[in-house]
């Protein structure tokens, strides 16, 4: 993956990131904010948004895991 692609999808998932927070719902994102990576740092290297994209996706999936309460059918309507 190009660093502009890892650059735009860091983006998304902290679109993703403010979405689950105007939900009220509690992510742990300590290890993501400790980075100090954001979309916007475009002057970062392409290893550092990598781990920011892992870290901040590992977050909102934990805390997606913690909610789900009931399973999804895995086919389609």
């Amino acid at each position: 993956m190009k660093k502009q692609e890892l650059i735009h999808l860091h983006g998304l998932l902290s679109e993703v990131r403010s979405e689950y927070e105007e939900w009220g719902t509690d992510l742990d994102l300590t290890e993501y904010r400790e980075l100090g990576v954001k979309p916007t740092s475009i002057h970062r290297s392409k290893t550092d948004h990598k781990a920011a994209v892992f870290k901040l996706a590992s977050g909102i999936t934990s805390s997606a895991e913690s909610e789900a309460t009931e399973p999804v059918a895995p086919n389609a309507d």
